[in-house]
Formats: structure tokens, sequence, C-alpha cells
């Protein structure tokens, strides 16, 4: 995403575009990467694609030095005295505030478009799995917003289960690589979310259990489609070269 997004904001064999090089920052900084928080901080402070904002730079500046940027830290120091200002655009995750359901459909706006999934799906899904609630626990050990069981955590390469962030992430890309899986077809798609794909290429298709027809049911009527374009990744367009392996477990 950052690579992508510094293809973007300098021009580099894409047209040069301020706007979506913020959102692809905004992604990265989202799922943890330091180096483009940092951009976003000398984006505000040049006021590319975004009026120029010191306090908000300095948010930005803040989280990296936090992270590890050397190079932050002056930049920070020059802002002076400056208050830090959250980004409405792109807010973090806070350890000690329970995101509510606005922050979270913000969240899903921002990254799943990414990761070539509807927005509106992952809304849908969300709310089956865990009601928005991201402190959400089952019996059966899955965890968070989209209920990800440690197994699927660590196949999608999520690093911490109850970050709200990582878990849209974790279940968004797990997602995609089930959309790519059975070609869009939704019915497929969400029953493998829930009894796992192997359970649906065994009985090619819904498998004979309540709970999942139940659930597949509930998404369907809340989203109304029954396909999902199977698109390339959007990050593909900054020349990225963007890799979904059906005999792998990652979408990168």
């Amino acid at each position: 995403m950052r690579e992508a997004g510094i293809r973007y904001e300098h021009g580099q064999g894409v047209d040069q575009d301020y706007s979506r090089a913020y959102e692809l920052y905004c992604v990265a900084a989202l799922q943890g990467d330091s180096e483009a928080a940092f951009n976003l901080g000398m984006m505000n402070v040049n006021g590319h694609g975004v009026k120029t904002d010191h306090a908000i730079a300095a948010y930005w500046f803040r989280h990296a030095v936090d992270k590890g940027v050397a190079e932050a830290g002056p930049l920070l120091k020059q802002l002076g005295e400056v208050a830090t200002e959250q980004d409405p655009v792109c807010p973090l995750p806070e350890a000690s505030v329970v995101p509510d359901r606005t922050l979270i459909k913000k969240w899903v706006k921002l990254v799943a478009p990414e990761y070539g999934v509807d927005a509106r799906l992952v809304h849908a899904v969300i709310l089956v799995e865990s009601g928005f609630n991201p402190r959400a626990h089952s019996n059966k050990d899955a965890r968070g917003l989209m209920q990800l069981l440690p197994s699927t955590a660590k196949r999608f390469g999520v690093e911490d289960i109850w970050d709200p962030v990582q878990n849209i992430r974790g279940g968004v890309s797990y997602l995609r690589w089930l959309i790519e899986h059975f070609d869009g077809r939704l019915s497929r798609v969400l029953a493998a979310y829930n009894a796992g794909e192997h359970a649906v290429e065994k009985y090619d298709g819904i498998p004979p259990y309540r709970e999942t027809k139940k659930y597949v049911r509930r998404i369907l009527i809340l989203y109304r489609r029954y396909r999902h374009p199977v698109d390339p990744i959007p990050i593909s367009e900054a020349g990225i070269t963007v890799a979904v392996d059906k005999g792998s477990s990652a979408v990168m």
C-alpha cells in the first residue's frame, strides 16, 4: 500500500494523484506501517491531497516517532508546541477506546476497497458475525469484529487479532481469497466463511448445516446480491504486483 501511495504521490508510472496517495498511505498506516504514517505527516505539512494542517501533521509525526521513525523527530520539533489532532480522514484505533459503529464503518470503507471487496458486504458480515462488537468472543474461539479463528488470523498475517483494524483486514483478506476461489458466487463464499472452504467443496455448495444455511440467508438478505465481481485488486493500477494464489493461503 505504501509503495503504491509513493507512486501516486510522485507520479511514478501513474498520473500524480494526491488524494489516491493519501488513501493508500492511510490504509497502510491503519495496518501498522510507520513509514506510511510519516508520509501522511508530510502530506499534511505540504498540503498535498489535504489542506495544510500542522496539528494533524504533528499527530502523524508523533505516531511515527513512537514507532521508531527517526526522521520524524526533527520535523515534529520544527512544528513547535502545536497541539496534536487526530486525523478525521484516517482515525487510528486507540487501545483505550471501544470504537462505535460509525468508526468501524469508516475503517471498512477505507480497507475493503483496497482488497477489491465491497464494503457493504463486509458491513453485513460484521453485523451477523459480531454485531459490531470488537470484543466479541465465541464459544468456538472466534474473535473480534469478523470473528476470526486464531488459525485464520495467522493464515492471513494478523498479528493482533483483537486490534479492530487488523481484524477487519484479516477478515477482508479471507473474503477476497474466497471470492477468487469460488468465482464470486456469494452463497459459497459466505458458506465457506462460516463453515470452511473444504466443507463447501465437499458438498459442492452450501453444506447441509442449519447454522450455515441460516448464516448465508441472513447475509444475502442484508446485502441483496448473489454474486461479487472478481475484479483486480485496485493497488495493481499503480504497477504493484498483486498475487492471489488459489493454492496458498494469502492475499498479498
